[in-house]
């Protein structure tokens, strides 16, 4: 299927359904002599799959990785390397009662349209659940740019109109809604409870913050290192927007507000704010990368909505099962992850770039 690859010196092609045998990722590009084991990947797994708290959904899955190709006696070889992760608790029939109508807000009426065809069981293909793929994968590249120096950290800023007053990184992993701020976890928790005991759903927002980034990352133009990750950030099915920086609130302040000046800072130079959320022109300047994502209400509700049959008939559905009420808490890991295998990607351009001017006569 088109549109099921990623990457250009970072290859990587995802595959499997929601509710078929599994789903799992093949990753080409990975630099051999990298020290992998399955459980360097199940860490990031753990994090994103299902059943693990109130406010996600109640599927049970052990999202348990398999290295099939690529890493040999505990090192990457430089062979392309494939992960599987096997569905065990399918439950297809929670979806025969809306195998011929379109739920609103998924991809059900568009990829039907698209391909004449389409696996109602979840989504099949454009389910969230491919996404555990693309958290294997980053696992591979979280690991590869911590060798570097490079760290990425994602949370939850906000949900609903509860945002985050302190950024605190060390509370993230200790709420359920991975949130910087232990008191605005409380209540987004008991907002994201409300609205799953209503039937509904509510959204949010993920900060990111990339440290160590080295400068000279992306290029300038059509491959711009923003432009990249927003690409990648957006390939997530949840996400509406993206803003890099002060983003939208930049429009507001004049340019001798929004520039940030270069500044002497020992032996190295540096800009004393961070306004364009450490890019320049498309490139890294070396300050921490940040942006922020808008992540839609979860579309599967069991509240009563209006929609059309295959047949364009009216209908009105209410999709059961089971459903995250909020999915900003699952989806951390997984902009954490495209971050990675982004950012990795123009590393290793950037090198093969280097090499090819320093091989020049």
């Amino acid at each position: 299927m088109p549109g099921s690859s990623f990457g250009t010196h970072l290859h990587l092609t995802t595959f499997g359904e929601s509710h078929g045998p599994g789903v799992g990722v093949v990753i080409d590009g990975v630099p051999p002599l990298i020290a992998l084991t399955e459980s360097d990947i199940q860490v990031e797994l753990d994090r994103r799959r299902p059943g693990q708290s109130s406010v996600t959904t109640p599927r049970r899955e052990d999202d348990r990785v398999e290295i099939l190709s690529g890493v040999f006696e505990g090192q990457t070889t430089g062979a392309p390397i494939a992960l599987l992760i096997r569905n065990a608790n399918q439950r297809s029939t929670d979806y025969s009662n809306i195998k011929d109508v379109f739920r609103p807000g998924h991809a059900d009426y568009t990829f039907h349209h698209k391909y004449g065809i389409r696996d109602y069981r979840g989504g099949g293909r454009s389910s969230g659940r491919e996404t555990a793929a693309r958290v294997a994968a980053g696992a591979i590249a979280k690991k590869f740019l911590k060798s570097i120096g490079v760290t990425i950290t994602s949370y939850t800023l906000s949900v609903g109109p509860i945002k985050a007053d302190v950024v605190d990184l060390n509370e993230i992993e200790r709420n359920i809604v991975r949130c910087p701020d232990p008191n605005k976890a409380v209540e987004m928790i008991q907002l994201i409870e409300s609205a799953r005991d209503e039937g509904d759903s509510v959204g949010g927002v993920i900060e990111t913050v990339v440290t160590g980034t080295p400068i000279g990352l992306g290029d300038p133009v059509f491959d711009k290192l923003d432009a990249r990750l927003a690409h990648a950030m957006l390939s997530i099915g949840t996400t509406k927007g993206i803003e890099f920086g002060d983003g939208f609130a930049a429009t507001l302040n004049r340019g001798s507000q929004n520039n940030d000046a270069f500044i002497i800072n020992g032996d190295s130079v540096t800009t004393a704010t961070n306004h364009s959320g450490g890019i320049l022109g498309g490139i890294s300047n070396g300050e921490p990368i940040l942006f922020r994502v808008a992540i839609k209400p979860a579309s599967s509700i069991s509240k009563a909505q209006s929609t059309v049959t295959v047949d364009n008939e009216t209908e009105v559905i209410e999709v059961h099962g089971r459903h995250d009420p909020c999915i900003c808490p699952r989806v951390v890991p997984v902009i954490e992850a495209m971050t990675a295998l982004t950012v990795m990607d123009s590393w290793l351009i950037q090198q093969a770039a280097v090499a090819g001017r320093l091989g020049r006569p």
